[in-house]
């Protein structure tokens, strides 16, 4: 049903509606949050690559190939933009170098139901400590569920170097998390 709805309001949005395109945003917004959050460190710079998640979002839908998933789609393009994101401030990081445009700060999280409690405060922690490869991994096999395979196909790279950014990842939270209660670690080694 939720599959249906969102190809209704994609048709609708094909033909310039704008109230759908409204209706898609706040359907998808929080889980795409959720995602950016994890995948980038700064607040100004997350609302930035949100907005331009959704401006391609409206430029690229005469692309959106119908027999494949929607969110599937939908995470590509966030993937893709969060991947453009880093190439443009690696670029702006070597010209102003010597400026620290960089600095680093604690997350800050103004969405409360992206994180609830203190466990998962820790284990976002730790998340933020992968390499933004693992990261990357991590976040699409945990919080969207998708297969390895499926993670090759969004990364654009080879099933090897996702299973290796995926165990590896698993291992430096394995390290990071050892003093999580019994019951998250279980989860947390049983992938």
């Amino acid at each position: 049903m939720q599959n249906e709805y969102m190809y209704q309001l994609l048709k609708k949005m094909k033909e310039g509606d704008q109230q759908a395109f409204r209706m898609m945003y706040d359907a998808t917004y929080q889980d795409v949050y959720r995602t950016v959050s994890f995948l980038v460190d700064h607040q100004q710079d997350r609302e930035d690559v949100m907005n331009e998640i959704y401006m391609q979002m409206w430029t690229s839908l005469a692309n959106y190939d119908t027999n494949r998933p929607f969110h599937f789609w939908l995470n590509g393009l966030v993937i893709r933009q969060v991947k453009r994101f880093r190439v443009k401030s690696w670029r702006r990081f070597r010209i102003f170098e010597r400026i620290r445009a960089f600095s680093r700060e604690e997350p800050h999280w103004d969405q409360p139901s992206v994180l609830m409690d203190g466990t998962k405060q820790m284990i976002t922690q730790a998340i933020q400590k992968l390499t933004d490869k693992q990261r990357s991994v991590i976040v699409l096999r945990f919080f969207h569920d998708y297969k390895l395979e499926e993670i090759a196909t969004l990364l654009e790279i080879p099933l090897g170097t996702v299973k290796s950014r995926y165990h590896a990842g698993l291992q430096v939270l394995r390290k990071n998390l050892s003093n999580l209660p019994p019951e998250r670690m279980e989860e947390i080694n049983a992938n």
